[in-house]
């Protein structure tokens, strides 16, 4: 508990919440509730954080279930998440590290309740929703801020992405999911990932599409070894579009 927390306001209604540069978390305010998107890793009092900006009623999502993404939910009674990552989140909430952190702080973790692709979250002039995307873990999850063209990706769309983790899916499989909500390029601008300093321009979606479509062609003659506390991976790098606008020019598939 206790790294610093940064937040910068990215819209009127839109908070992005950055923990100690580990992880990346969302705060949208709506006219008659506001939604959490992430809660990191629960270094800070986030139900407080919320509350200094507005006292409306609070719904909690997780785009997965890795620890940097969900700690915080011990600060909230209520918080969803989809089940598919139910398992990978509870081999996290049930170290004894956590369990002892947790009964110092006198904090619980709150039951997951269930959301998936379809669902709608409205927030009263402000409208989420739900879309699957199963590849850096089995239950991820993008959430369109419809009215204001905004994609939240957690880690499933990113600069830097995770596929070398015990359950993702062959990089062929990964594809032909993210060919299911490329139709999203249409339907916002910019993403917000999990771990950004403010927006990317929506076209690093197509841009990491052709870059794991590279690894699924083997063209990955020049790809470098990826050192990580799972062991070693290797690293495809992946092309950015010229004059648009990103956090990061440096953009990596990591996989096995």
């Amino acid at each position: 508990m206790g790294k610093e927390l940064f937040i910068k306001q990215l819209r009127p209604y839109l908070y992005l919440m950055d923990e100690a540069h580990e992880a990346t978390g969302y705060i949208v305010v709506g006219n008659e509730k506001v939604c959490v998107i992430d809660t990191m890793n629960g270094y800070n009092d986030l139900y407080k954080v919320v509350r200094d900006i507005t006292d409306k009623p609070i719904v909690v999502v997780n785009t997965h279930g890795h620890p940097d993404h969900i700690f915080g939910n011990v600060h909230f009674d209520e918080v969803y998440m989809n089940p598919k990552d139910n398992e990978l989140a509870e081999s996290f909430i049930n170290a004894p590290e956590f369990i002892k952190e947790c009964k110092k702080a006198g904090l619980t973790m709150p039951a997951f309740k269930p959301i998936k692709g379809g669902d709608v979250i409205d927030l009263g002039g402000k409208t989420l929703e739900v879309y699957d995307l199963p590849g850096h873990t089995p239950g991820g999850i993008l959430l369109l801020l419809k009215e204001d063209r905004i994609l939240f990706t957690g880690d499933s769309i990113n600069h830097h992405l995770w596929m070398q983790l015990d359950g993702c899916p062959s990089m062929g499989d990964y594809v032909k999911e993210l060919d299911k909500v490329m139709f999203l390029e249409k339907e916002a601008d910019f993403i917000l990932h999990g771990h950004a300093t403010d927006f990317d321009d929506i076209s690093l979606m197509r841009c990491l599409r052709s870059g794991a479509v590279e690894i699924c062609e083997g063209k990955t003659e020049n790809d470098l070894p990826y050192q990580w506390f799972g062991g070693e991976a290797k690293q495809h790098p992946f092309k950015l579009e010229e004059g648009k606008t990103y956090q990061q020019l440096e953009s990596v598939i990591c996989y096995r």
